[in-house]
Parts: C-alpha cells; sequence; structure tokens
C-alpha cells in the first residue's frame, strides 16, 4: 500500500471515529453567529432537555447496532409506554412507572426471541413490533390524548437540581451506565464479538442468544424510560405522536457517531456526539425557518454519507 493511500485510509479513520466533533464545534460557531442568545442559558437548558429521548433511545440503539442487528420499535415502545403510565398513576408514580418499565422489557424480549431464537432478520422482527407497537399503544389509550397530573411524574418533567433538569441527570446517568457496560465488562466484550463475527462467537462458545436476548430487552427498557421522560415533559400522554420517526434520529446519532451497521464495535461516546449534532442540526434549522421536513431530509442524507464513509474507511 502505498504512503497516499496510508494517508487516504487514516484521514477516513479519522473522520469516521472523531468528525462528529468536529461537525458539533462548526455547528456550535455557526449558531454563535447566526442565532441570537445561543448560549443563553434558557436555550441551552432547552437543547439539552429535547436531546433527552433520542439520546436515550439511541443508547440502546447502539448496542443493537453492535450485534449487526437494528431496532425498529423503539418508537412504538415509547409510545406504549406513554399509553400504559396514565392508566396506572392511581396507584402511584413508582408502580406505574414499573409498568412501563416491564411493557418495554417485554417488547425487547419479544424482538430477541424473533431474532436470537427463531432467527427472523433484526429489521423485520422490529418492523412488525413498530406497527403493531403502535396500535397497540393507540388501543391501550382509546386513541386519546390524556393529561397527566401526577406531581411526581410532573416534577421530573420540569424540576431540575443545580439547575440542571432532571431529565439531563437521568441521561448522563444512563450514559455512564452504558459507557461501563461496553467497555468493562465481560458483557460488553460478548456483544462487540458477536457484532464482529457472530459464527466466529458461536464456535468460540459464547452465549450468543442470551447476549442477544439481553441487548434487546436493554433497548425496550431504554425506550421505555424514554416515553416515560417524554411524557413527564409534555405533561400529557399521547400515543399516536410521542417517539415517532425517533427511529431515525437514533438511528442517525448512533452511525454519525462512529458505530458501524455492520457491529462489532459501540462508540457510545460517540453517539452522545451524534445525538447533539443531530438535534443541533434541527434546532438551527427550526431557528431559521426551515420547515421540520427538511431536517428530516438532513438527517437522512447524514446517513447515507456516515454509512458510506465507514465502508470505505473499513476497506
Amino acid at each position: 500500500m502505498t504512503t497516499v493511500a496510508l494517508r487516504r485510509d487514516n484521514l477516513l479513520a479519522l473522520t469516521r471515529d472523531y468528525g462528529v466533533y468536529a461537525a458539533l464545534v462548526v455547528l456550535v460557531i455557526i449558531n454563535l453567529i447566526i442565532t441570537p442568545n445561543f448560549l443563553a442559558a434558557d436555550n441551552l437548558r432547552t437543547q439539552a432537555v429535547q436531546v433527552v429521548p433520542v439520546l436515550i433511545v439511541a443508547l440502546g440503539m447502539a448496542l443493537v447496532i453492535g450485534t449487526e442487528g437494528i431496532d425498529l420499535s423503539v418508537g412504538s415502545v415509547m409510545a406504549v409506554s406513554a399509553a400504559i403510565l396514565p392508566l396506572y398513576l392511581g396507584y402511584g408514580a413508582f408502580p406505574a412507572i414499573l409498568l412501563c418499565l416491564l411493557a418495554g422489557a417485554v417488547a425487547g424480549l419479544l424482538s430477541g426471541t424473533l431474532v436470537a431464537v427463531v432467527g427472523v432478520q433484526p429489521i423485520v422482527a422490529t418492523l412488525a413490533l413498530l406497527v403493531g407497537g403502535r396500535g397497540l399503544a393507540l388501543v391501550i389509550s382509546d386513541g386519546q390524548l390524556k393529561d397527566i397530573f401526577n406531581p411526581t411524574i410532573l416534577a421530573l418533567g420540569d424540576g431540575s437540581v443545580a439547575g440542571i433538569p432532571y431529565t439531563v441527570l437521568v441521561a448522563v446517568v444512563l450514559v455512564a451506565l452504558v459507557a461501563l457496560l461496553v467497555g468493562k465488562t465481560t458483557f460488553g466484550r460478548q456483544l462487540v464479538a458477536i457484532g464482529g463475527n457472530r459464527r466466529a462467537a458461536e464456535f468460540a462458545a459464547l452465549p450468543v442468544k442470551r447476549v442477544l436476548l439481553v441487548v434487546y430487552v436493554l433497548s425496550g427498557l431504554l425506550a421505555a424510560i424514554a416515553g416515560i421522560l417524554g411524557t413527564a415533559r409534555l405533561t400529557a400522554s399521547d400515543p399516536s405522536k410521542l417517539g415517532e420517526l425517533i427511529e431515525l434520529s437514533a438511528i442517525t446519532a448512533v452511525v454519525v457517531g462512529g458505530t458501524p451497521l455492520s457491529g462489532g464495535r459501540v462508540r457510545v461516546i460517540g453517539t452522545v456526539g451524534g445525538a447533539l449534532l443531530m438535534q443541533l442540526i434541527t434546532a438551527t434549522l427550526i431557528k431559521n425557518d426551515v420547515p421540520v421536513s427538511v431536517s428530516q431530509m438532513v438527517q437522512a442524507a447524514i446517513i447515507v454519507a456516515a454509512v458510506l464513509l465507514q465502508r470505505r474507511a473499513a476497506r
């Protein structure tokens, strides 16, 4: 391989791994120039709160993609969580939250069973749940928006500690836990090994089915948490809209953050950077009167560019 080719490959690898941070810096500079009061505390707080659902869902998506899978059901799991929450708040906030988490875990277990045990392709298994889960959420809620009056849930949505919203603190804790899971545990190493070469992992007697089941359960749990926080922030349960198209944002955040769709690698901090980048892009376009539909097309274009970059860097 020539020196020029080596330099090109190194540049591609650096762009794949750290391009998201460079893009964030560039976007921040652009906003400092064109967006009034960009560094105002209220604006930064708003951006941090708005990115939380996508970030939490993206953490679970990163784990799934790390196994060379995909989870298209996360938005519907959020909707089911939102539909269940107001039904059981009469028993208290914590029992209602536990039931929402249980629903997310069951959804993840179903996806994981279809993928790991039955052998269904991840995109097919989770696509079925994407459609069926949203329908189930509408049935549970009777297709109606329901206001939330529980003080604990409302405090979770708009409360803060030392000026930091509770939702942001929850996201920070989850990022730390997922980073530790991936980087410091046997489970994390097994996950990466399975994504890198599933057949080899099976020959090495790794618990492939168990790891896949746990990964999809974790994705479901994280989606349920995002649904609870999203409902708390809106002060209402809206299963018809909550989590809609969040799959696109989560996948974009993961891929842009450096986790390849081919699996075998999970970049947790990169996923955080990807989620922040997507949030800033959306906020910048909205603040400059660009339709939301354009933001969605931009995200789609970013996914294509990131995948092409990863393929070239992997050669």
